[in-house]
């Protein structure tokens, strides 16, 4: 079954929403047609600042829909925090498999509450299990993540392994076949890459590539040669684009953004491999985060203050 890892596109949106948003007054002018494709239109093509000391939650998520189903799934789920005081950044991958509570209904996979509820009860599942409060959300496919890899030239990867799996669906348009070794990826070949969690660890490796892809992403967004780029990216990705944030939101993130340092970047997994467990619900295997200690342990790593609710004792 294919997970589709539009999820990095999101990633890469708010990374190309972070990173040249200060170049000149033609990027403004980028950024301020872009967002008013996705969202209301702004009232200038300026860009302001972020006045905010509080930290900044987005989550990104890649949904999987085919013309065939009746339901979208969430199978990728990013969370990206930005601290505007000390300009730094976190991108936590949160295991799908989660089992945790969504609100109004009953424990489920994370994954779930998208279906359930759309990406605002996905955004209150995500708060509950990080007690990091979500102020924006930003939806895509893997349409879109394929187009801006594109825009950008492709992404120069190594590919750890081969890796091979049929679908024998959609006239093998889903299927992956990457060699190992160094590889330059188009956006085709990048979506493979991240997709791809055929082997022992499953999702947990999958995770871990789509981090460093998305790195890797970030890296060459913000290059030299790239940065000229940045106006066709936007306008290729806007189809495949839903948020809730406003014109002048997007526009201050971007401006906040471009100050933080892709190559401090950190990234971890949720919940991380030290504090999850497995257990088996109705016959299937799924991943307890043991809540308290998901929570405790994000806490520490920000550098915040117990949230109510965290006793670590879960």
């Amino acid at each position: 079954m294919i997970s589709m890892i539009k999820k990095i596109f999101v990633t890469v949106l708010v990374l190309l929403l972070i990173s040249a948003a200060a170049v000149f007054g033609y990027f403004a002018y980028s950024f301020y047609s872009f967002s008013s494709k996705v969202k209301q239109p702004a009232s200038s093509t300026s860009l302001p600042e972020w006045k905010g000391t509080e930290r900044v939650n987005v989550l990104l998520l890649g949904v999987d829909k085919r013309d065939y189903e009746q339901s979208t799934r969430s199978d990728t789920i990013l969370l990206a925090s930005i601290d505007p005081v000390t300009k730094k950044a976190h991108l936590f991958s949160i295991l799908r498999d989660s089992w945790v509570d969504i609100p109004g209904h009953k424990k489920n996979r994370i994954n779930s509450a998208y279906e359930l509820g759309g990406p605002e009860l996905m955004a209150q599942a995500v708060e509950d299990l990080t007690g990091l409060p979500i102020q924006y959300y930003v939806v895509t496919d893997f349409k879109g993540f394929e187009k801006v890899v594109d825009a950008v030239g492709g992404v120069d990867m190594y590919v750890e392994k081969d890796m091979d799996y049929v679908l024998y669906d959609n006239n093998g348009q889903f299927d992956i076949h990457l060699k190992k070794g160094m590889q330059h990826l188009d956006g085709s070949k990048a979506l493979q890459y991240a997709r791809f969690r055929h082997d022992k660890m499953g999702d947990f490796t999958r995770t871990e590539r789509q981090r460093k892809l998305i790195k890797a992403l970030g890296s060459k967004v913000i290059s030299g040669t790239n940065i000229l780029r940045i106006p066709s990216v936007l306008e290729a990705v806007t189809p495949y684009v839903t948020t809730n944030m406003g014109s002048s939101d997007m526009l201050r993130l971007a401006n906040l953004g471009y100050k933080i340092d892709m190559n401090n970047l950190q990234t971890e997994q949720i919940p991380p491999a030290n504090i999850l467990r497995t257990k088996r619900v109705r016959g299937a295997d799924v991943i307890d985060p043991r809540r308290d200690r998901t929570r405790k342990y994000i806490q520490e790593l920000l550098g915040l203050p117990p949230s109510d609710g965290t006793t670590g004792q879960q």
